[in-house]
């Protein structure tokens, strides 16, 4: 198994390549050269697996044994999954008018970035404590992937990690979860912007391969591939556990569909289901979005513009214009084909704004399914859910039951709505919802903790100050010191 770029300029990299990486040295994004298939005796055969042990299947498809053997595979996502609250890592809720709910927030950031934030984060210490080295970690966060990438790394001797963060338009908590985890090797910074203007100037600093190769500079956003791969398992143990799959059906007989309702901002969780998808698993597949609904123009016209702005809702995490993942989806769909996806995102970037061609168009509409949820609809989701089933959700999984409200499920057809946050995250939206719910005592505690960060403000060039930040964590390692008590200054 090798990856490559989706623009074609990268070839034959390793999943340690790819996994030491931001976006490809052309600017695209890593994929696997070819993608697995699984037989429908292979998933009848793994109905009965736990989700762990899904996990350790479809990494080993994608991970070659001479990199990691499955031995130490199976030790690593075992040590990375073993502080999840509860014993069976995700749960499936089943609700009132055919809903069930896949929960995968039970991870110590209480989002479902910590499933595959926690496995990564073990990949990178197996193999920099192979190779005695150290890597630098730069991620951009429109609210959960920041707090979920420092908690995996938190006090790691071998990785810093800087995370910019969009100052006031992310929930209380989700900030707090950042700028109180105070560590050596921890560095936040509050950028005045949204989510996608923080991703220009780290786009500028991936593509610096001298800055890369120095520091060892590496993403923990779904750019990594890596982030991608440990979502898989999300479609798969939902298909397994949901659909109607029969054990002892003849060969020959169609399998079961799915369909999963999945709240997408980046869309990294819905390219790991069009890659299921394309891997056998029948799914039907429906991308869920805020205000900011970018990803619904695309699927429903092909209109792959941003708006003027990015709105502020109550479903932070997705408030994004920049899909970053849709690029993956292109390649996939149209069959690999570089050169076009080079020329459209490439024109994307420049303008902002692009009609995807017809036949691309029609190939993404096929795949997936999309809807578009306002703030107006998202607290009438979370009331009616908590007055019809005593459950409550948080404002993205919100974005995922409304679609399930407004359209009645089709006869004979299973769906799953995928939570991928805990509503105690959002105290905000659930007071506005007329909602109350007592908070862990994780959170209360945030509270009284002492925090640190850094500010970018408007006026400030962000590439310059995180490149200083950069190369000042450098030359403090290369002394071998403390950052945070060294004399330094930036």
């Amino acid at each position: 198994m090798l990856y490559c770029s989706t623009r074609g300029g990268a070839r034959g990299r390793t999943f340690r390549d790819v996994l030491f990486s931001g976006y490809a040295p052309d600017g695209g994004m890593f994929m696997p050269e070819t993608i697995p298939t699984l037989s429908p005796d292979t998933l009848r055969s793994w109905r009965h697996l736990s989700y762990q042990q899904l996990m350790c299947e479809i990494c080993s498809l994608f991970i070659p044994q001479h990199e990691i053997p499955r031995e130490h595979l199976q030790e690593l996502i075992s040590e990375a999954l073993c502080k999840f609250s509860i014993p069976e890592t995700v749960r499936i809720v089943s609700l009132r008018d055919s809903l069930s709910i896949l929960e995968l927030f039970h991870g110590e950031t209480l989002s479902f970035k910590d499933l595959a934030m926690s496995c990564t984060a073990q990949f990178l210490k197996y193999f920099l404590h192979k190779e005695k080295k150290r890597a630098t970690i730069l991620v951009g966060t429109s609210g959960d992937t920041g707090s979920s990438a420092i908690r995996s790394v938190f006090g790691v001797s071998d990785v810093d990690i800087v995370v910019v963060f969009p100052r006031g338009r992310i929930a209380a908590i989700q900030e707090r979860q950042m700028t109180a985890s105070i560590a050596d090797n921890v560095h936040v910074f509050a950028a005045d912007g949204t989510s996608d203007d923080i991703d220009v100037p780290l786009r500028k600093l991936f593509a610096d391969s001298d800055l890369v190769k120095r520091h060892g500079l590496m993403s923990l956003n779904s750019v990594n591939w890596s982030r991608i791969l440990l979502q898989l398992p999300h479609f798969l143990f939902a298909y397994l556990q949901l659909s109607a799959l029969q054990p002892d059906a003849d060969a020959n007989d169609t399998l079961p569909a799915l369909e999963v309702l999945v709240p997408t901002g980046g869309a990294g969780n819905i390219t790991a289901g069009c890659i299921m998808k394309m891997m056998g698993v029948p799914l039907r597949l429906v991308a869920t979005v805020n205000t900011n609904d970018i990803v619904h123009r695309t699927v429903q016209s092909g209109d792959f513009s941003m708006a003027s702005d990015v709105v502020q809702t109550l479903a932070p995490a997705i408030d994004i214009q920049d899909p970053y993942n849709l690029e993956r989806i292109f390649w996939l769909l149209s069959a690999g084909d570089a050169p076009m996806v080079q020329s459209l995102m490439e024109e994307f970037q420049k303008t902002h704004r692009l009609s995807l061609p017809v036949t691309l168009h029609r190939q993404v509409s096929e795949v997936l399914s999309s809807g578009s949820v306002s703030d107006e609809g998202i607290l009438h989701t979370m009331t009616r859910c908590f007055q019809e089933n005593d459950y409550l959700v948080c404002p993205h999984t919100a974005v995922a039951v409304c679609y399930h409200y407004n359209r009645p499920v089709t006869a004979g057809l299973d769906r799953c709505c995928i939570a991928t946050a805990s509503p105690a995250k959002f105290q905000e939206a659930v007071h506005r919802a007329g909602l109350t719910l007592d908070l862990p005592e994780a959170l209360l505690a945030l509270e009284t903790l002492e925090t640190r960060y850094k500010v970018l403000e408007k006026s400030d060039d962000w590439e310059s100050k995180l490149r200083r930040h950069l190369e000042l964590i450098g030359s403090v390692r290369q002394r071998g010191e403390k950052f945070y008590t060294s004399e330094t200054k930036e």
